[in-house]
């Protein structure tokens, strides 16, 4: 089958701009994705392709300030999708304790934990350096019998760790319906039954105000500071909070917001300039 490929560039070149952009061109026929430096390669059939939807798609992107720009070429015959999951993704191991693999992988090193996956796109999966971070800090944390938040939860990688090191009830929460379908797929696939995957963005939080000993926040750092009110409801005197899906540069403003909804800055992990804040509720 011939294909489309579709350079997109994304500024700011985010994670969960990724992943909307992946998912609302997927409603339009692309079928696998590429992350890039610039952000990401789409794949779609020739035959489905159509310019209209896809500027249609670019103008209505939900995320504010956020540009993205795309270039348009046709490919060879080949399946793109079986391409991307031979070359691009990967095993991924994490501090040499986990492994996010997929159904096609055949050599899986052992691992603590062990986490599989059904990938439809390169990201989400674990290869961000602002999942890694947060991956690498819940290996250190202790979670056993705690109530955690996965907010903005993709594939739900964080929330099907969180559960495998005992932590529970959790909650997983997305935007997109595509990510919160995945999610439901990926936590099948790993024999969980204790994460409850929902629709919908922080507004459910305020309308609700359920309670969480950890919350994580993997989104983009416009959507942090905006949304800081509604984790700050949900957590009670010694809950946490890891905020990543930003820039180094980008730490003074998300600790304005953390100081402004009384929570308190603790420490922060860097991994290529991507950045990861831990804050505490103390009163």
């Amino acid at each position: 089958m011939v294909y489309m490929e579709v350079a997109f560039a994304i500024t700011p070149n985010t994670e969960i701009a990724q992943d909307i952009l992946a998912a609302q061109t997927g409603e339009i026929g692309f079928e696998s994705f590429v992350e890039t430096p610039e952000g990401i390669n789409g794949y779609i059939p020739l035959k489905l392709y159509n310019e209209e939807e896809l500027k249609e798609v670019i103008a209505n992107f939900p995320l504010p300030d956020t540009n993205i720009t795309y270039q348009a070429e046709e490919q060879e015959d080949k399946d793109w999708n079986e391409e991307w999951e031979k070359n691009f993704f990967q095993p991924i191991v994490i501090a040499e304790r986990c492994v996010i693999h997929s159904t096609f992988h055949k050599e899986i090193p052992p691992m603590e934990y062990d986490i599989l996956i059904h990938p439809q796109m390169s990201f989400g999966t674990g290869h961000h350096e602002t999942t890694n971070l947060i991956v690498s800090r819940l290996l250190e944390t202790e979670l056993e019998g705690k109530s955690v938040l996965d907010m903005g939860c993709g594939t739900s990688i964080l929330a099907i760790l969180a559960s495998k090191r005992g932590a529970t009830p959790i909650t997983a929460i997305d935007i997109d319906d595509w990510c919160v379908s995945n999610s439901a797929d990926n936590i099948r696939l790993n024999h969980i039954d204790n994460i409850n995957v929902r629709l919908g963005d922080a507004n459910l939080l305020r309308n609700e105000r359920p309670c969480f000993d950890l919350i994580i926040a993997n989104i983009n750092r416009n959507i942090l500071i905006s949304d800081m009110d509604a984790y700050a409801l949900c957590m009670t005197k010694g809950s946490r909070i890891y905020l990543s899906g930003f820039y180094v540069d980008d730490i003074p403003a998300i600790k304005e917001a953390l100081q402004r909804n009384a929570l308190t800055y603790i420490e922060h992990h860097e991994n290529n300039r991507w950045a990861m804040v831990i804050a505490e509720k103390r009163e």
